[in-house]
């Protein structure tokens, strides 16, 4: 059966979209949600490139969509890499080898006959198709692209129970947490939960804010206002999804750490942080974080994701 390649906008492809998996492809980062947040917000004069590829036929099945723009003389994936922690192709079948072969040979041939100087693919998931796919159909033409793989996600599988969590940790680090919640339970009224958001949204996302800006220099200098704007709209559509969670470590009445977590597809992904290091004596941005795990435990899910990045403290 041939494959045909459609040329789409947010609005025509939006219910088969929605309809993907959310396990799929690059998590919450694949949804149409997130990327139509990012355009609306970024997209400026460049242009928009969203193509669907399906099986022939008025009822053809969907094999994968192809979310892209024109950057200049450029084509990209629609998103950066700055806000979108990885980007891909979203395959319906990521499983499936000759559902693959099939998209991008189908992909390919409607990309290269298109007017474009460069393809750059950056911040693609390991073990993505589109790391081996499309450079091999490229060549194949003579032609090339720069499809490049991620940054290292840590990211732990979640057992039952708390206790059982901290039984895995290694003595020491078991020790040091234990330590780090006695202090502040013994030195300190505090309290971790999720914040409401509905009306609340713009106070608790500023609370955030100012937090992350203090945290970090380069967290200060990342935070522009137009970021601001992104994650705002961000937290509002993921919240009518029931996908969003911002963690507040409270002490004696002061928001004092915050964190992102998106409730994605069975798992829980640490989106960004920060925290007020008047309290870093109290370890106030580590014990926010674990206590999300918690949180993320007693939740029922089964992987805490730390996203992008392979910093040390993720892996501690």
């Amino acid at each position: 059966m041939t494959v045909t390649v459609t040329e789409e906008t947010f609005d025509s492809i939006g219910e088969r979209w929605d309809g993907v998996s959310p396990r799929r492809a690059a998590g919450v980062f694949a949804t149409r949600w997130w990327h139509e947040t990012w355009w609306d917000n970024f997209g400026g004069d460049r242009q928009p490139l969203i193509l669907s590829a399906s099986e022939s036929g008025d009822d053809g099945r969907l094999l994968g969509i192809a979310p892209l723009m024109r950057d200049g003389s450029a084509l990209t994936f629609l998103g950066d890499r700055d806000l979108t922690d990885y980007l891909d192709f979203i395959l319906i079948a990521p499983d499936d080898g000759g559902d693959a072969e099939r998209f991008y040979s189908a992909l390919w041939e409607r990309l290269r006959g298109m007017d474009w100087s460069e393809m750059a693919l950056p911040s693609i998931p390991s073990g993505s198709h589109t790391l081996s796919h499309l450079p091999r159909l490229a060549e194949a033409d003579g032609m090339r692209t720069s499809a490049e793989e991620g940054e290292t996600t840590p990211k732990t599988i979640l057992p039952a129970s708390w206790d059982d969590f901290l039984a895995g940790l290694r003595k020491k680090d078991r020790h040091e947490l234990r330590r780090k919640l006695r202090r502040l339970d013994r030195e300190t009224d505090y309290r971790q939960y999720s914040a409401p958001m509905g009306d609340s949204l713009t106070d608790s996302m500023g609370d955030f804010f100012r937090l992350l800006r203090a945290s970090r220099d380069d967290k200060r200098a990342f935070m522009t206002d137009d970021r601001e704007r992104f994650f705002i709209d961000v937290a509002r559509e993921a919240s009518d999804r029931g996908v969003f969670n911002l963690y507040f470590l409270e002490v004696d009445g002061e928001r004092v750490a915050g964190c992102i977590c998106f409730d994605f597809g069975g798992d829980y992904l640490l989106y960004n942080s920060g925290y007020d290091p008047a309290y870093s004596r109290l370890s106030a941005g580590l014990l926010n974080k674990a206590l999300s795990i918690r949180s993320a435990i007693e939740d029922g899910r089964g992987v805490f994701n730390f996203l992008k990045g392979n910093e040390r403290y993720k892996y501690n």
